[in-house]
């Protein structure tokens, strides 16, 4: 009719996705948590990436920053505490189609899911792994933690920790396969969001260390920090993460790293008079375990219930023939 023709003329392209679009419930950490800057951090980022809401998951542990989950609009796991890792992994080598995002806390990995975090980083699951370190348990309300610095006095500490903490950053380097180690702090949002986008971009899992205040039990512990950035040093590379003119005004402090040098990685890791930030280590021909045990068929809906009914027949009882 009137010389149109009956297909659409009309070229309609995909949604663009707004900042609205990936914010979940209002977030109820306590005013001044560092774990609010981290989501904002990565709201912008999945709306800068226009990551799929549908085609997103955030997997958590039990803790703090393991509410993640339920703030952002995206799909979402609150598993156990500590079991994080194996359950991101799971969704990530049954649906390589997805984006794996795991968020923990410092006692969530680095204590009672220290074994998932060694294997973790050796499978090397192409994922971005967060952790929100400050240093205590705070949903517990106040318990030493395996990255809680030597006297600090806590419920399970009255005299003081009696050891010196455990160092994620040296600890996660010196696990075989290790393929992208980086180190920031949550009050410095433009290196946040930089490590992050870095991690999502990496080929492999890309473990970020977030030094996080807890302004409710551990209110003096990072205040040293903010108020004296010449305790940092900014890593620079080429290849590292990208250093604003206004970032470098801020920190002072930088040192040249090359982040394909895993032994001086090792050797900045274990400063004691300063701390580094920015990009310890990037090794993308590490090999990883969910390509190598990837699926050859991806099931479909009708697959999967046919798996699912399958194993329920197998506890089923059935009158005799």
């Amino acid at each position: 009719m009137f010389g149109l023709k009956n297909g659409c003329v009309l070229q309609v392209g995909d949604a663009f996705h707004d900042l609205e679009d990936y914010q979940g419930s209002m977030a109820r950490w306590c005013p001044g948590c560092g774990d609010n800057g981290i989501l904002a951090a990565i709201q912008r980022l999945c709306r800068d990436e226009q990551l799929p809401p549908e085609k997103t998951v955030f997997v958590s542990g039990i803790g703090c920053a393991a509410r993640f989950p339920h703030y952002m609009r995206t799909y979402g796991f609150h598993g156990l505490h500590g079991r994080a890792l194996p359950v991101a992994e799971g969704i990530r080598i049954r649906r390589p189609d997805l984006h794996v995002f795991v968020n923990m806390g410092d006692g969530d990995c680095c204590s009672i899911g220290a074994a998932h975090w060694v294997h973790a980083i050796r499978r090397n699951v192409d994922m971005v792994v967060m952790l929100h370190d400050n240093n205590v348990y705070g949903l517990t309300k106040k318990q030493a933690s395996p990255t809680s610095p030597e006297g600090l006095r806590t419920n399970t500490t009255p005299y003081g920790a009696p050891l010196r903490p455990l160092d994620p950053l040296q600890t996660t380097l010196g696990i075989t396969n290790v393929s992208f180690v980086a180190q920031v702090v949550e009050w410095l949002p433009e290196l946040l969001y930089a490590a992050i986008e870095a991690g999502l971009r990496h080929r492999g899992l890309a473990f970020i260390r977030i030094l996080q205040r807890c302004p409710h039990f551990m209110a003096e512990r990072f205040e040293s920090l903010m108020s004296n950035p010449d305790n940092f040093v900014l890593l620079e590379h080429e290849n590292g993460l990208p250093l604003s003119d206004a970032l470098k005004k801020v920190i002072r402090n930088r040192q040249e790293h090359d982040p394909s040098d895993i032994r001086r990685a090792r050797e900045v890791a274990a400063w004691e008079d300063r701390i580094p930030l920015g990009l310890l280590l990037r090794d993308e021909s590490v090999p990883c375990y969910d390509t190598i045990q990837r699926p050859k068929k991806i099931f479909d809906a009708d697959d999967r219930a046919a798996l699912l009914e399958g194993a329920f027949d197998r506890f089923g009882i059935f009158p005799a023939a």
